[in-house]
Formats: structure tokens, C-alpha cells, sequence
């Protein structure tokens, strides 16, 4: 059996023990396959283990690079799909009991292309039902418990990939993010999530919640892992129309070189405002360290994002969206949805074509004047989340989270979460970088820089 150690390694440091031949892909598997197995029961983390096709691909890329085929740095990667990724032969749930069954025939774009890269599929990731929601809650496979605190929750949608890496039972999990769902349980997980621009990573074969704002990402263990899985996925794809030809720069290439003389701006109004004043601080702190890198810090006024969090066109979009996709399995069978999404799908279904275009116009308007005003800033940054993750019962009682993580969606930008701190009662605060359309790669190499001048990527969650 494989070095227990070895579940909460980076990529970047499994590769070269991979290489090296000090442990072998089979080694790896087994080891979180076990891990799965030993945690699954109190983790919820995974709807399906694929046990055998892990094996299976571990034990090709055993064989392949002891032949000297070595397909790259994610070869011999363990690794796991949110459930709303087709798999063939698989089957993907979207997180729904009337999907329980579905095995699509094709798998989709980032899991062929993680395929080509030689990675091990693990399994499938819980998720919030359709992703429809920011909490991560799921009450027919299980609501995954936040690893820092089992009271509360997790972050959605990409719940399950979030807890499978916080808890060392995957290196790395794809996620989407429509309105947060990559980055939330990133921040509350205290792990590193991407959101890519939409059309920079192909979504076809991938359940969609909203197509104008869906966008696909990592959730890892660090920023450099983030950077190898993102240029293993991203880019165009033959019969995939979603992925753009916009040409791919170097993240992984770039992250460690300086960072002193690039800009960020600080827009407190609206992304610090309610904010819990742990947050704000560790925020501060970070944004100090930043500058202590040679970063120029300044602050900023941010209209699109003030008129983007005051307008509902956001929510009104994806619901129009997300009930024009379900709109058939309403009709024929809507107890096979859960109380929650049934709700949300039904809540304004009868929106107007022509509102629908007033809001694609306001949109349009704020997607440009928006990439204007960030032309000469290097990242935006916030805190990912206003506050820490909240406890399940206080759900109960209409206390959602409120999300500055969409303003990013609606404006087409990209971001990335990174660990910047705990909170007084050990819970994860995450530092949000947000970058212009395509790039990337350089929100990645100032989170790099602010990653490596600090600890937080090495601390784990206790009882795993």
C-alpha cells in the first residue's frame, strides 16, 4: 500500500515522485481509493467511486511511462469530475434523484481531455442538485459537511469537489462556477478553486445551469496544481463551438517569475461591503503582503460591479436559463426534482422575451466598459467570500449567503480563490484575484507569489 503521506501532495510535488518511479501510479490510486472508502461515510463527497476504471487507467499509465510515453505532468494524476460531467459509460447525476440512472455515451470535453493527459479517474463529485444553489447541500446523496467544521457547510455547487481535496481524497477535482460555485468551496474549504472565463475551457457534454454564465475550473490543493490542470483543459476543441480560439499564454511557465511592479486595485464598494471584520482582516493582511512583493496596491471605483450588484438581471437571466433547460423534465416529471431546485426553477418562469433583451443590452453595455476600466490592472481584489461558511441550521432559518462571486460571472471575468487565513474559530477565509477576460494566467502568477509568502496551503483539516 501507498504512503498515507502521499494524499496530501500537490501535483507538482506527486510528479516527480511519479517520475522517479518512488511511487508507482497503481500506488497512488490505491492510496485514495482507500481514502475514499475510509471517509466516505461521514464525507458524502462522491456520488460514484469508479474504482475499476482508476485501476484500469492507473495501470496503463504505469505501463506508459515505464516505457518512456510520458504524456505530461497530470500523467498518472489522480483526479475527479463534479458529477454534471458526461462520462461514457459512467453514469452523472447532475446531483438529482431523477437522474439517478442517466449513463450518457460521449464523455465531455475536459474529460476527454483529462484523459488524454493520462490522469486516473477516481470518481464523480457531489454537487448541489443541477448546481442550483451556493450552499452544497443535497438531500438525496447527502450534504457533504465542511472538513473544518462538520456543523456547517461546505459551498456550492461544487461541493463534493471541494470537501475530495480539502480532505485528501483526490489531489485535484473539476468544478463549474455559474455564480461561485468553484470559488465558495474553495474559500470555505480552505482551497485553492479557478474561474475561467467563460469560452476559455470547452463545456460541451457538461449539464448546464446557465449557458451565458457557466464556466468550468480546478479545485486544488495550490496554485501551481491549479495552473497544471487548467492548461491541460483549456483551449478550443474540435466539435466543442463553447471553447473560444483565443490563444493560451503560459500560466504555468509564468508563475514564478516577479511579481513587483504589477497593479491591483482594491474595489471595497461592492465587494467588501458586509463583510464579517475577520474577513476584512485577513483580507487587509493579504492585500499588505501583496505589497510587500512590490505589488502596487491602490483603490479603485468599480460602477460595473456597483450596477451589476444592484440590479437583479443576474438572478433573472440564470433562472430564465435554467428553466428553459429543465423546462421539459418539469413538465413531465417535476417530483423527480428536489423541493429546492423545483422552487428556484419555478419561481419566474413566465420572464418576457423582450426583458430578456433589455437584459442582454444592459449586459453587453457593462461587459465592455468593464474590460476598459481593468486595461491597465493587473487583478481586482476581494475577499472571496464575505464570510466564513455558515452553519447548516442557520440555513434553516433564511440566513443565505450572500455572493459577491457573481458580479464576476456577470461581468465575464475570470478570478481565483486562494487560502489567505482562518478565522478566531479555525475556519478558512479565501482572497479572491480577479483578472481580465482570458487572463489567467496572470491572476495565477500573483496568487502564486502571495501563496508562496505564506503558509496557508499547509494546513489541513483536523480528523483527516
Amino acid at each position: 500500500m501507498a504512503d498515507q503521506a502521499l494524499h496530501f501532495k500537490t501535483i507538482s510535488e506527486l510528479v516527480p515522485l511519479l517520475r522517479r518511479g518512488d511511487v508507482s501510479p497503481v500506488e497512488l490510486a490505491e492510496c485514495f481509493l482507500e481514502r475514499i472508502e475510509r471517509f466516505e461515510a461521514e464525507t458524502h463527497a462522491f456520488i460514484t467511486v469508479t474504482a475499476s476504471r482508476a485501476r484500469a487507467d492507473a495501470k496503463a499509465a504505469e505501463v506508459a511511462l515505464r516505457n518512456g510515453n510520458n504524456l505530461g505532468p497530470l500523467h498518472g494524476i489522480p483526479i475527479a469530475l463534479k458529477d454534471l460531467c458526461d462520462t461514457a459509460g459512467i453514469r452523472t447525476t447532475s446531483g438529482s434523484q431523477g437522474r439517478e440512472a442517466y449513463v450518457p455515451e460521449t464523455s465531455c470535453t475536459v474529460a476527454r481531455k483529462l484523459a488524454r493527459a493520462g490522469t486516473v479517474l477516481l470518481g464523480k463529485t457531489n454537487l448541489e442538485e443541477f448546481a442550483f444553489g451556493p450552499h452544497g447541500l443535497n438531500d438525496y446523496f447527502g450534504t457533504p459537511p465542511n472538513p473544518w467544521d462538520k456543523d456547517r457547510v461546505p459551498g456550492g455547487s461544487s461541493s463534493g469537489s471541494g470537501v475530495a481535496v480539502a480532505a485528501g481524497l483526490a489531489p485535484a477535482a473539476i468544478g463549474t462556477d455559474t455564480g461561485g460555485s468553484v470559488r465558495i468551496p474553495s474559500a470555505f474549504c480552505g482551497i485553492v478553486g479557478l474561474k475561467t472565463t467563460p469560452g476559455r475551457i470547452g463545456t460541451a457534454g457538461i449539464t448546464p445551469l446557465s449557458w451565458s454564465l457557466d464556466s468550468v475550473g480546478p479545485l486544488v490543493r495550490c496554485v501551481e496544481d491549479a495552473a497544471l490542470v487548467y492548461e491541460a483543459i483549456a483551449g478550443p476543441e474540435l466539435g466543442d463551438p463553447s471553447a473560444y480560439p483565443v490563444p493560451l499564454e503560459g500560466a504555468v511557465e509564468r508563475l514564478k517569475q516577479d511579481v513587483k511592479g504589477m497593479q491591483v486595485r482594491i474595489a471595497r464598494k461592492p465587494f467588501f461591503e458586509g463583510a464579517d471584520p475577520e474577513v476584512i482582516s485577513l483580507v487587509e493582511a493579504a492585500i499588505e503582503q501583496l505589497a510587500e512583493l512590490g505589488v502596487g496596491v491602490d483603490e479603485m471605483v468599480f460602477p460595473e460591479a456597483e450596477e451589476a450588484e444592484r440590479e437583479p438581471d443576474n438572478l433573472v437571466l440564470l433562472r430564465a436559463e435554467a428553466f428553459a433547460y429543465h423546462r421539459k423534465m418539469l413538465a413531465d416529471a417535476p417530483h423527480s426534482f428536489g423541493s429546492r431546485v423545483r422552487a428556484r426553477l419555478e419561481a419566474d418562469p413566465g420572464t418576457l422575451a423582450a426583458d430578456l433583451i433589455d437584459i442582454q443590452r444592459r449586459r453587453d453595455v457593462l461587459l465592455r466598459t468593464s474590460r476598459e476600466r481593468l486595461a491597465s490592472v493587473d487583478a481586482v481584489v476581494a475577499p472571496t467570500m464575505l464570510t466564513p461558511a455558515p452553519r447548516i441550521d442557520e440555513l434553516d432559518r433564511g440566513e443565505p449567503v450572500k455572493l459577491m462571486t457573481r458580479l464576476v460571472n456577470w461581468l465575464g471575468l475570470c478570478a481565483v480563490s486562494v487560502p489567505c487565513g482562518f478565522t478566531s474559530n479555525g475556519l478558512p477565509v479565501g482572497l479572491q484575484l480577479i483578472g481580465k477576460p482570458f487572463d489567467e494566467h496572470t491572476i495565477l502568477h500573483l496568487a502564486y507569489a502571495y501563496e508562496q509568502a505564506t503558509n496557508w496551503r499547509t494546513c489541513r483539516p483536523p480528523g483527516f
